[in-house]
């Protein structure tokens, strides 16, 4: 899990560094979906999964391509505008608007502290939307902002949707056709908004960016491919309660690097967002399940049976 986290941490800041100097937020959506689905289709040939029918894969496949690709592509152009360290805030803020959605769709009970969590996580993120200023790292923090929510509220609609098919389907199959709908628009956005990619446009005419490439390489394959490998295996060793803990790591990650690549600047705002957002997470995933914990060890019962594994298994495809 910390490897995976620190994978989607590092990625923050890389993404920062490419965008949108070498390459352009949509070309860099598509070859993130593009090197990525081809990886799990190549993985998918060594796993062995139950068989889906087309209905099924259909289903994955407009998930992918509404989900999946607002969720990467919001994320993308928001980032150019704010800074790495905001962006960070919103991925930690995924679990709660996960919740949120789970709550209104499946009638979870809404204790006060899970309230106060909630209110909490959302009052975090608007000091960070309307605190930040523009500077020469954030040339539009507000709309950036916004655009890391959106992102983080799409992946949370993915799992929502795809609740069924996700209880029931293997996770590499759910990736590989959920990437193959999602590379559709993306190829698509290309198409009408151009190829944008000047890194390896140079590398086409002699001129090789050593530095950039290997950072480009690092995006396609680490925090988009191993992190979902990765992220299955250390929750079948942990539970769900240090899972949740390492959702934190993101956020440090991403901290520590803004500052020592000068990709941030200190803001007091920020970090209360960034301590709010924190606690929120505490009191809606933590302290509920602290809680309700049955004294023989039992298995918490904070979460309704129904949604129980549709948590753990959003868990599992959470990514950066």
């Amino acid at each position: 899990m910390a490897v995976s986290r620190i994978f989607s941490g590092i990625n923050v800041n890389a993404l920062k560094f490419l965008l949108p100097l070498w390459i352009g937020s949509f070309t860099g959506v598509m070859f993130r979906y593009l090197v990525a689905g081809s990886l799990f289709w190549i993985t998918g040939l060594f796993v062995k999964e139950d068989k889906i029918g087309w209905k099924d894969r259909l289903k994955l496949m407009a998930l992918g391509a509404f989900c999946l690709y607002i969720n990467m592509s919001t994320y993308l152009v928001g980032i150019t505008m704010t800074t790495p360290v905001s962006a960070a805030i919103f991925n930690a803020l995924q679990p709660i608007i996960v919740f949120v959605a789970a709550m209104f769709t499946f009638g979870e009970r809404l204790t006060k502290m899970k309230f106060f969590g909630i209110v909490l996580g959302f009052a975090g993120a608007i000091v960070c939307i309307a605190t930040q200023k523009s500077n020469d790292m954030a040339s539009n923090p507000l709309l950036g902002n916004i655009l890391c929510f959106i992102s983080s509220a799409a992946y949370a609609f993915f799992l929502i949707l795809g609740k069924e098919l996700l209880k029931r389907i293997g996770d590499i199959t759910v990736l590989k056709w959920a990437f193959t709908g999602a590379l559709i628009p993306a190829i698509i956005s290309v198409l009408i908004a151009g190829f944008d990619a000047p890194l390896l446009v140079d590398m086409v005419h002699g001129h090789f960016h050593w530095f950039p490439f290997c950072v480009f390489i690092f995006v396609l394959i680490f925090p988009t491919f191993f992190t979902y490998i990765l992220t299955p295996i250390g929750l079948n060793c942990l539970n769900t309660v240090v899972v949740s803990l390492y959702s934190y790591v993101i956020l440090v990650v991403a901290t520590i690097c803004s500052y020592i690549f000068g990709q941030d600047k200190f803001n007091l705002w920020q970090a209360l967002a960034f301590v709010m957002i924190c606690f929120s997470i505490y009191f809606v995933e933590i302290a509920e399940k602290k809680k309700t914990l049955a004294p023989n060890n039992a298995p918490t019962e904070g979460l309704t049976k129904r949604i129980e594994d549709f948590l753990r298994r959003e868990k599992k495809l959470r990514n950066s």
